[in-house]
């Protein structure tokens, strides 16, 4: 979106030259599923669009998802349909021949490391995610992405940072885990340096009160990192991430972004460094140019149900509400539209 206000502004080989870092073909969603088609000669919907949030890590660390979020684009390619996979969906993880990985019962977020393994004690991200697409795949019943993006959270905060801020509406009263009230990390406790403590950190918080705030980059990061102190744990935090998206999605295609090449070309030089994505055979670029009729205005915000799963006490992780099967149906068949009418409990609170 950012792209396509951007192309009228300052023209299509600028942007482009500004957005080849981002594009990495071929590197995250592989080849399509059997029987499946990709679309590469035109853009055009049903569409549907995988991302994957991961804390700056080098390639000696093992990648794990922490936001994993599908955006479902319908054949009119007039709105976006946004949903979150909790980040500890307890899912068979299929087997990957890349890496030997025979397959497991886990967590979805570990899904990127078992994928990553190079076998040289390094670790590849596009290859880890090749291993997400096809877990979420068999989650979702989506049997191949037209395209996918890593987003590095590190990179995230630039992004915001070139746009000024963001401009958000807070739905509940957050405390910071991480954070002090000036943005300083909070101390850790004698006994948790070492690390084996849940909640290792002492101190003052930073504490994000019900309104609407224009937010720095570090708050804004900060905010929708949250999950514990949250009545509904991780469910709340996805929310918080949608509402982030659509609200960055607001602040760059705001007159003040749009129609400042300058501020244009700062929040794209950002975007290059936070943000890897494989379009399928097709550049960001064309991607940007085929969505630019959409406006965050088409975007709905959708939650998905669920609570916690649990063997002879022991907590596994969480599961999705049998009434999900039905949704994704809706998305295979390209009519979540209609699903939302019948069950308008599925779209999220924007504010």
């Amino acid at each position: 979106m950012v792209v396509s206000g951007g192309v009228l502004v300052s023209g299509k080989a600028l942007i482009a030259r500004y957005t080849n870092g981002i594009d990495a073909p071929g590197t995250l969603i592989g080849d399509p599923a059997p029987g499946a088609t990709r679309k590469t000669a035109d853009i055009e919907g049903p569409l549907d669009i995988l991302l994957a949030g991961i804390d700056p890590r080098d390639d000696s660390q093992a990648p794990r998802s922490d936001s994993i979020i599908v955006a479902h684009i319908p054949e009119t390619m007039d709105q976006v349909f946004l949903f979150s996979i909790p980040r500890d969906l307890y899912v068979r993880i299929p087997a990957f021949s890349k890496t030997g990985f025979n397959g497991t019962t886990a967590k979805i977020n570990s899904a990127m490391s078992f994928g990553s393994d190079t076998g040289n004690g390094r670790h590849d991200v596009g290859q880890g995610f090749q291993l997400l697409a096809e877990t979420v795949g068999d989650v979702t019943g989506i049997r191949g992405f037209d395209a996918g993006a890593i987003i590095n959270f590190g990179g995230f905060k630039k992004i915001v940072e070139a746009m000024g801020g963001v401009t958000m509406t807070i739905d509940q009263t957050v405390e910071s885990e991480h954070l002090q009230p000036d943005g300083t990390a909070r101390p850790k406790t004698a006994a948790c340096r070492n690390g084996g403590c849940d909640h290792p950190y002492t101190g003052p918080r930073k504490v994000y009160e019900k309104g609407t705030y224009h937010l720095q980059a570090w708050e804004a990061l900060d905010y929708v990192r949250q999950r514990y102190g949250l009545p509904n744990g991780d469910y709340d935090r996805q929310r918080h991430q949608q509402q982030f998206i659509k609200a960055m999605a607001e602040q760059a295609m705001s007159r003040e972004v749009v129609t400042d090449p300058t501020k244009l070309l700062k929040v794209l030089d950002a975007a290059g460094d936070s943000l890897t994505f494989d379009g399928g055979g097709n550049s960001v670029l064309d991607w940007g140019l085929a969505l630019q009729g959409i406006d965050t205005d088409d975007m709905t915000l959708i939650k998905l149900p669920g609570g916690g799963l649990y063997s002879n006490g022991k907590y596994l992780g969480e599961q999705l509400d049998p009434s999900s099967e039905e949704f994704f149906q809706a998305v295979q068949e390209d009519r979540i539209g209609a699903f939302l009418l019948d069950h308008p409990e599925y779209v999220a609170a924007e504010s």
